[in-house]
Parts: structure tokens; C-alpha cells; sequence
């Protein structure tokens, strides 16, 4: 098992979850996260931390195509260690759906 970082965290990209994640598995895109699911030791302290609830165990069904999406992007973009700002306008997209359509980027983060 591995947790994975779904659409709920496009646009937010609260980062509280990097801050308690005890090996450094989660990778920055230009407006969400992934975390490498090579790298999670599936201890859970992540999940509960997001304010927008966008960290899942894979065990729940349908997240399939979230975990190959965090399994690619987590080899292309840069690790990220410590907390950052989240976007100013972080909480205007907390909770709206059809995120990944309207706003995922490929692009890497800046990383650490």
C-alpha cells in the first residue's frame, strides 16, 4: 500500500503533508504534489494533514489512475523536504471539482 495525492490538490497545494512525511516523498509540480509511492513507507501521518483532503491510501477503489499519475510525475519533478506557502489563492479552489481538467500542470515545481 501507498498513499497518493489526488486532483483535491491541484491549485491548493497546502504543502502541510511535506512537513510531517518522515522520508521525503512527496515531488512539486507547478501547482500540486505527488508523493513517489517507491518511497512511502505507508505510515500515514500525510493524510491526515491536508487541508484539502487530497491524500488517499491506493486501497481505495478507483484512485488507480492517481497512482500511476503520482508514480510518473514523482520521477520528473523535484523532491520537496520542507513547507512552503501555499498559493494566496489556495482556499478559493479548496473543495471544486473538475480540477484536473481545468488546471493540471505538467510543469515542474521549484523543488527544494
Amino acid at each position: 500500500m501507498t498513499y497518493v495525492v489526488t486532483d483535491a490538490c491541484i491549485k491548493c497545494k497546502y504543502m502541510d503533508c511535506v512537513e510531517v512525511c518522515p522520508v521525503d516523498c512527496f515531488y512539486e509540480g507547478e501547482n500540486m504534489l505527488v508523493i513517489n509511492p517507491s518511497e512511502c513507507i505507508d505510515c500515514g501521518v500525510c493524510e491526515p494533514e491536508c487541508p484539502a483532503e487530497a491524500i488517499l491510501p491506493d486501497t481505495e477503489s478507483g484512485l488507480e489512475q492517481w497512482l500511476e499519475l503520482n508514480a510518473k510525475y514523482s520521477a520528473e519533478w523535484p523532491n520537496l523536504t520542507t513547507k512552503k506557502d501555499s498559493p494566496a489563492d489556495a482556499d478559493e479552489f479548496k473543495g471544486k471539482d473538475g480540477k484536473f481538467e481545468a488546471y493540471f500542470s505538467a510543469e515542474p515545481g521549484e523543488g527544494d
